[in-house]
């Protein structure tokens, strides 16, 4: 089924009502390295695992049609909605922002702002998908940066940690980190399930008087922010911490954890290169491959990028899931089981409500030290 903005009543009110028994994603079928093709089949894995998920589908109908027909098992549970156009890898978000209308990122963000969907799932341009959904969603009152949020494999009990920003912005004063803080705990709350997460203020050492100004004012004002924002500051955290279990949130700027996720993606895909060349290098050595067969494939799932693959715009009026470019089915499968899960946790309203308190406290805290006459 196609819908458009000339599509009759009785039809919107059917995708109404579908959306009612079910969570509905809304999806960007053309924005990722490996086509729509991949995009399709991750929606059929997402199918077979969940029956509660619906989807809305946005691309070139005549490229889409016959490739959800091909499924059954999306008969019924995938609307399409045609856009014509596309946004490439090389596309500038200022150009997007103003010519990405008709684009099916433009249409997927949309569905969110008109209330079709509960999420937004991509894998295209990462600045441009940001953009139009500043523009279409707007900042959540109070929020001054959006911020990109990732799951990082860990050795903490949920087996991943929360670090934030990723991308969003290569920036973050004082003010940005401790919302950042606010909006990762409350995602790690959500999506990891943490009663009360630990939040650590990454830096280049764990003592107070390291790092830059910005990230001193922070610690500053993080003990009065974490008892609203319902999580534990644990101080400044480093690199090595990222994969401990010493924290549950990692905070910092777009710049440096964007480095450190890339870093980290690349030093997977190093070691299971090393590993894979270790066991084929002789007749003993694939033997012994053999009879540790399993658990190389434990190891190769918990190293696997594709099974943390999606980034959340945190910050939004409206959730929006970052998928990597170069998703699989099994990535675009795991990027679309992230979106439901915040989905069904309601997470975007019990964010704006920390962030809300968190902003309140913050001022109250302001006044407080002005009537005092502290400065």
């Amino acid at each position: 089924m196609t819908i458009s903005p000339d599509t009759p009543a009785e039809t919107k009110q059917g995708l109404d009502g579908q959306a009612a028994g079910q969570v509905v994603i809304s999806v960007d079928a053309m924005g990722g390295d490996r086509g729509p093709a991949s995009v399709v089949a991750g929606l059929v894995l997402s199918a077979h695992k969940n029956p509660r998920i619906a989807f809305i589908l946005h691309g070139d109908e005549a490229v889409l049609a016959p490739l959800v027909a091909k499924h059954p098992e999306l008969s019924g549970r995938c609307t399409l909605r045609h856009a014509a156009r596309t946004v490439s890898m090389e596309d500038k978000p200022s150009q997007v922002m103003r010519n990405g209308q008709g684009t099916s990122m433009w249409s997927c963000i949309e569905s969110v702002k008109q209330g079709e969907a509960t999420v937004a799932v991509s894998c295209g341009n990462t600045g441009a998908l940001m953009a139009i959904s500043m523009i279409r969603l707007r900042k959540l009152p109070g929020v001054n940066r959006p911020a990109i949020a990732c799951l990082w494999p860990s050795r903490s009990a949920g087996g991943f940690n929360v670090m934030l920003d990723v991308g969003a912005d290569v920036k973050a004063d004082a003010e940005d980190l401790v919302q950042f803080a606010t909006m990762g705990a409350s995602y790690a709350r959500n999506g990891l399930n943490l009663k009360r997460p630990r939040v650590g203020l990454l830096n280049v050492g764990t003592e107070e008087n390291k790092g830059r100004p910005e990230l001193k004012q922070a610690y500053e004002m993080m003990p009065a922010v974490s008892a609203v924002g319902d999580f534990d500051f644990v101080g400044f955290v480093e690199g090595g911490d990222i994969p401990g279990d010493r924290v549950d949130v990692i905070v910092t700027d777009g710049f440096s954890g964007n480095v450190a996720l890339k870093t980290g993606e690349g030093t997977a895909k190093l070691l299971a290169d090393f590993m894979r060349e270790a066991f084929s290098g002789s007749f003993l050595t694939k033997i012994a491959a053999i009879f540790a067969i399993g658990a190389l494939r434990r190891l190769q799932k918990r190293m696997d990028p594709r099974r943390v693959n999606g980034g959340v715009f945190l910050g939004l009026n409206g959730t929006v899931v970052k998928s990597h470019g170069s998703a699989d089915a099994t990535g675009v499968s795991a990027a679309i089981k992230l979106a439901f899960d915040l989905a069904k946790s309601g997470f975007n309203e019990r964010l704006a409500a920390r962030v809300a308190s968190a902003g309140q406290a913050r001022q109250d805290e302001a006044q407080d030290i002005d009537k005092s006459g502290v400065i």
